[in-house]
């Protein structure tokens, strides 16, 4: 299985932190933010790795990563020409996969639970995706999902009425029709290519799993105050010392 972290978009919430370099190289505590989903993906065995960044930031990526040896690791490089969405970059990656599964982090997402188990569950799935739920104080915000008998019913962009307070983080794992899929979405109000209606069409064909997050999860791309609270969270976590988990850095 190989991972792939999207590490694009401008960084218009973080702005000016953002305006000399790409919000994912951010410090986050006392490590640089793409460290962590690094740190994700490495733990649950996946240490053949895509990152998909905008234009303008390759080389700062390459610069602190290389080419991943030193991380225990292998690292390729592709840019993201203009900002269309999560989905978009996510298409990128058809020829990394090679058919393969892949597990997708977004680069500003930090997961403080080990997810190997669930990455375990989805090599064991014949087809189909798998996505993360975390319990959130503002639902509203964000993707929720519609539980039903422990079955996953449907998946609402941010609701007026939330029916929970599970969101949808930024960790998929889908099968290699993907990229298939994308190819056949269609631009949102936006104009970008949404992670949600690839969510949705696995959704509508009964083949998406789902795993309940028990710590913490920091969106360290949301705001100024995510950012700040994601490093607090941090600070008094496993993660402060990732060094010393599997040798990582």
């Amino acid at each position: 299985m190989k991972g792939i972290i999207l590490a694009g978009g401008t960084g218009s919430r973080l702005n000016p932190l953002t305006k000399v370099t790409n919000k994912h190289l951010l410090p986050v505590y006392n490590k640089p933010m793409i460290y962590y989903p690094l740190f994700t993906l490495k733990e649950a065995g996946i240490d053949n790795v895509l990152i998909v960044s905008g234009r303008g930031h390759s080389g700062s990526f390459l610069e602190l990563l290389g080419s991943g040896a030193g991380l225990g690791m292998h690292l390729s490089y592709e840019v993201q020409e203009e900002a269309g969405g999560i989905a978009q970059a996510l298409g990128l990656a058809e020829d990394f996969a090679d058919n393969e599964k892949i597990v997708v982090v977004l680069g500003d997402n930090i997961i403080e639970d080990n997810i190997s188990e669930a990455v375990d569950k989805f090599s064991n799935q014949s087809s189909g995706a798998r996505i993360f739920l975390k319990s959130v104080k503002n639902p509203k915000a964000y993707g929720v999902a519609n539980i039903v008998d422990e079955k996953l019913a449907e998946i609402i962009e941010k609701p007026e009425n939330p029916p929970s307070d599970l969101a949808v983080i930024g960790c998929y794992m889908y099968d290699s029709r993907v990229f298939e899929i994308v190819k056949n979405l269609s631009p949102s109000h936006r104009n970008e290519l949404e992670i949600t209606d690839v969510n949705n069409y696995y959704l509508k064909s009964g083949e998406l799993e789902y795993d309940v997050l028990n710590g913490f999860w920091g969106d360290c791309g949301e705001s100024f105050d995510s950012l700040l609270e994601s490093a607090h969270l941090i600070k008094d976590s496993r993660l402060a010392k990732m060094d010393n988990h599997l040798n990582l850095f």
